[in-house]
């Protein structure tokens, strides 16, 4: 327990409870994180995630001293009758790749064992990819969702684009407590998400989905293959150790458990009984997969019962 709770402290959370300070540290890992082509995207405007390159686009870059050889149309004349000598503008041509994050905080999200909740560790991979593309110059963009509510946050630049997210997760995630459990409910929300998110994410986006995929139906992996024919898609999938396997007990026990509606008895410390809970959890995790790669989506795991520091170069390892 004392290692969990100098984990909580290091990471400057309760585990519950989002806060500025906790989603602002990502910032000092933003460069350990890559956001560098897994594939070749397949729209006309992907494809072109390179350094900047300034030449006559359509957002003006800078302004600077007119050079021989500069085009006479590029010159600035308001900047020259101000200061006397001649300068010419300068545009970037935009081949920044646009990077946008799905952010899942339906009730299955507000769970956890170990560390923290699932939704507390969407927020800081979400926070950490937030920063690692405002350091590389790229514009970032948001939806997040629960089951009754969404807010879409426009790709911005820069470090004005990550605080914005930040205040709109704390925002959102605060008010995702509240929720009641429904299959059919959360399920539609998560495929109202996901049309909502082919709207808004620009062709050669660079797209991240951050859930468990606990309410991933037939309507919504339909929207999320249209969406990876014109964007590069990978799914970062948050899941806590108990849905892999059952925690192990000195002696046999019985405990509760419920998601919200339901309740159940489980037998603790019983092969048997574990076995069967394996198995069961084994096929729910493997539709789960099948369908994100039938949908061309890459795969990636983070667990919520163990810190985002140490996981940062395995979420970099693609699943096919």
């Amino acid at each position: 327990m004392s290692d969990v709770h100098s984990q909580l402290a290091l990471l400057q959370t309760n585990g519950v409870n989002l806060s500025t300070a906790e989603l602002l540290r990502y910032q000092q890992l933003a460069k350990l994180f890559s956001l560098s082509p897994k594939r070749s995207p397949q729209a006309r405007l992907a494809g072109s995630y390179l350094t900047k390159h300034k030449g006559r686009g359509m957002e003006f870059d800078e302004a600077r001293h007119y050079q021989p050889g500069d085009d006479i149309r590029a010159i600035d004349w308001r900047v020259t009758a101000r200061t006397g000598k001649t300068h010419t503008k300068i545009y970037r041509e935009e081949r920044e790749r646009p990077v946008f994050l799905f952010c899942d905080f339906s009730p299955s999200m507000m769970f956890g064992t170990r560390l923290l909740t699932k939704s507390m560790q969407v927020a800081h991979i979400c926070s950490l990819i937030s920063w690692s593309a405002a350091a590389h110059g790229d514009k970032v963009g948001a939806l997040l969702f629960n089951q009754s509510q969404h807010k879409e946050v426009k790709p911005l630049a820069r470090k004005r684009a990550v605080l914005h997210i930040c205040h709109e997760l704390m925002d959102l995630h605060a008010s995702s407590h509240e929720q009641v459990a429904s299959r059919e409910a959360d399920v539609q929300a998560f495929a109202d998400a996901c049309a909502r998110l082919r709207r808004l994410a620009r062709p050669g986006s660079l797209v991240y989905l951050l859930s468990d995929f606990q309410h991933l139906g037939s309507a919504a992996q339909q929207h999320l293959s249209q969406l990876s024919r014109h964007c590069e898609v990978r799914a970062i999938i948050v899941d806590d150790p108990i849905e892999h396997t059952l925690p192990q007990t000195r002696a046999v026990q019985r405990v509760s458990v419920s998601d919200g509606i339901n309740q159940q008895r489980w037998l603790l410390g019983d092969r048997k009984e574990e076995d069967t809970y394996q198995r069961w959890r084994e096929q729910q995790n493997s539709a789960m997969e099948q369908s994100l790669k039938q949908a061309n989506i890459s795969r990636y795991h983070i667990s919520a019962g163990l810190p985002l520091d140490t996981q940062i170069q395995g979420m970099q390892q693609e699943r096919f």
